[in-house]
């Protein structure tokens, strides 16, 4: 026979589960009377849980949402996907990250080895092309306001900062002319580059935008409810990477080319990024790259430090030309 702590661990482990239990299927579950099953759940009430009692033929019980946080139970992979989840928070910029990180450390402690071992075979590791500032995190309260409006399908009014002042300079400048709050459809909270950034639907401009969430101050109330409409291409991803690569339709970069390079394919491919290097000999290689403009890709394609050949399409040999140009008045003595 199990200890009672053990069976009380598994009743509560079943009201888990599922929304209502009728009393007679917890009985024969855990090999007890109807009695007994009412002694566990009055225990687990005096423990925080509310537990309510549900009319029927058999009577029966639900596990109910509380106004304090009682003790959780987990099963092992539950405990893993909350500890990831926690690792994770420690890098996304939505100014958890030491919240995060003292929960993780509390979970990671009352971890059976078996578990903890996994956990410790995990490991994350940002990749940002900068990380952001405290200026540029979204406080959780912004995030709690866009993820609520989004969840209830109501309209969000919002003051949209365009520039963000630095401190020392905000004093000294005057500040932009206030702006009417935006209206605009939430649909989407996405994170990029240690950024986190809301997809809407603009209802001033009767179009598709993304705001930087560290950016708005939401008002209140919100506005009326709406009709979920579904972003270009259906896909929230591929519609978010192509306005950061620049294009407004296909996830693709607006401005493709090729060249070739007087270097192995070896010490162009770590380099290449989304692009496609093709080796040609032991010390030649192409490279079909992308940006979001000619110039930028030009530019871009000159960081190999090395002789460049084969240049196509003539957009991109007219933005070498552009490039030279201006390099040369760079470079002359003033």
């Amino acid at each position: 026979m199990i200890s009672t702590t053990s069976r009380l661990l598994l009743l509560l482990s079943l009201l888990q589960t599922r929304r209502d239990w009728p009393g007679g299927t917890l009985a024969d579950r855990l090999g007890i009377s109807h009695r007994t099953v009412r002694r566990d759940v009055d225990r687990l009430r005096e423990m925080g849980y509310r537990i309510r009692a549900t009319k029927g033929p058999d009577g029966g019980y639900r596990l109910d949402a509380g106004a304090e946080l009682p003790p959780l139970l987990f099963d092992d992979d539950q405990v893993i996907a909350l500890a990831v989840a926690l690792r994770a928070a420690t890098v996304t910029g939505a100014g958890i990250e030491e919240a995060a990180m003292r929960a993780l450390t509390t979970v990671r402690q009352v971890m059976p080895s078996r578990l903890r071992h996994r956990l410790d075979a995990f490991e994350i590791t940002a990749i940002a092309s900068r990380p952001a500032s405290a200026a540029e995190t979204a406080t959780p309260e912004v995030l709690i306001a866009l993820s609520t409006a989004i969840r209830s399908r109501e309209v969000l009014r919002f003051d949209y900062a365009s520039v963000q002042p630095r401190d020392e300079d905000s004093a000294a400048q005057p500040g932009p002319p206030p702006q009417p709050p935006r209206r605009v459809e939430p649909h989407h909270i996405v994170t990029f580059e240690h950024r986190w950034y809301l997809v809407a639907w603009d209802l001033e401009h009767e179009a598709w935008r993304i705001f930087r969430a560290d950016r708005i101050t939401p008002r209140t109330p919100t506005g009326p409810r709406f009709a979920p409409r579904e972003v270009p291409g259906g896909d929230v991803h591929e519609f978010v990477s192509a306005r950061f690569k620049g294009s407004s339709g296909a996830n693709a970069w607006p401005c493709t080319g090729t060249v070739v390079l007087d270097l192995p394919a070896s010490a162009v491919l770590p380099f290449a990024g989304e692009g496609t290097v093709l080796e040609l000999g032991p010390d030649r290689c192409s490279l079909e790259s992308g940006s979001w403009s000619w110039v930028s890709l030009a530019a871009s394609l000159g960081r190999f430090d090395t002789a460049i050949e084969g240049v196509e399409p003539a957009e991109l040999r007219q933005a070498f030309g552009d490039l030279a140009a201006r390099y040369a008045r760079a470079a002359a003595p003033r």
